[in-house]
């Protein structure tokens, strides 16, 4: 567990994809350097944040302290979920040891679980702050982001400023073609959020130095995911229980199975509407009903 309060920014020394050393294991290791501060009471198995992912220390250099780097095995998972495997040796990378009792949780509860990568859009100065719009690869951790709630970023405890939902698909029922359509601006259609970094975070964190186009480690606030969770249950239990969903599917399935209902009603009513208003101009402006249900 963590805060998401970078403590220092380290420098990959060596990434090796495979690593026959005992702290290596035959797999994927890096070695930190850069961290002597952070390394003061640092033993093997001990749990520390690179880049907001979660990983165990194997080996630390020189054998006994005071140590100057450290080093981490990875995953072939955490290579895919994470940014990691873009870092590179002389690499900069934000550093959090776990948390400890006399901790002082100054961020969020931070599990080290990374979600998925957010690629860069736009970096826009707002006086000595700066405001990133990232868009996340897997648009469905957005709905575990909302205005003014915790994200972290390579790490780092963010506040959000601003969520923007991936557009749903639509039919423009007024189209000749039905043509499918978000009904959202170009810059929206993928969804994005956006965080602004302080001056002094600026100086503390290895994402203020990051451009368009590159990718942060994001991990949503894990609160999100248990109400998600348990709300899911308690309505597939009323079902359980013969409630609402009788059993079968759940309370929850069968809302919003109803709720899909009323909108199909109301999507061939309207649909109905527009081609009777373009039948009524067809036929000639006899009346001033053909154009009143043609803006429908």
């Amino acid at each position: 567990m963590f805060t998401g309060i970078v403590e220092t920014i380290g420098t990959v020394q060596t990434l090796e994809s495979h690593d026959d050393t005992e702290g290596g294991g035959g797999g994927t290791s890096m070695t930190i350097t850069d961290c002597a501060d952070i390394l003061t009471d640092a033993r093997l198995g001990d749990s520390i944040s690179i880049n907001g992912t979660c990983l165990t220390i194997t080996a630390l250099t020189p054998s006994t302290a005071p140590y100057k780097s450290f080093k981490v095995g990875i995953s072939p998972e955490t290579l895919r979920r994470t940014n990691l495997s873009s870092l590179v040796t002389n690499s900069k990378c934000n550093l959090e040891r776990a948390v400890s009792a006399s901790t002082r949780m100054g961020g969020h509860f931070v599990q080290g679980h990374v979600d998925t990568t957010a690629t860069i859009l736009n970096v826009t100065p707002d006086e000595n702050s700066l405001v990133f719009r990232l868009s996340p690869r897997d648009k469905g951790v957005l709905k575990y982001i909302v205005e003014k709630g915790y994200v972290g970023l390579d790490g780092a405890s963010l506040t959000v400023t601003k969520v923007v939902d991936a557009a749903p698909i639509s039919i423009d029922i007024a189209s000749t073609t039905g043509t499918p359509s978000t009904g959202a601006k170009p810059e929206e259609e993928s969804g994005y959020f956006e965080i602004m970094l302080i001056a002094y975070t600026q100086e503390r964190i290895v994402t203020a130095s990051k451009k368009p186009g590159e990718d942060v480690n994001v991990e949503v606030d894990m609160v999100g995911k248990y109400v998600e969770k348990s709300v899911q249950q308690y309505f597939e239990g009323l079902g359980s229980e013969g409630g609402v969903g009788g059993g079968t599917g759940g309370a929850l399935e069968t809302m919003m199975g109803r709720i899909a209902e009323q909108k199909i009603i109301v999507f061939v009513d309207a649909f109905k509407q527009a081609l009777q208003g373009k039948s009524t101009r067809s036929a000639g402006p006899t009346t001033g009903v053909g154009t009143g249900v043609g803006a429908v």
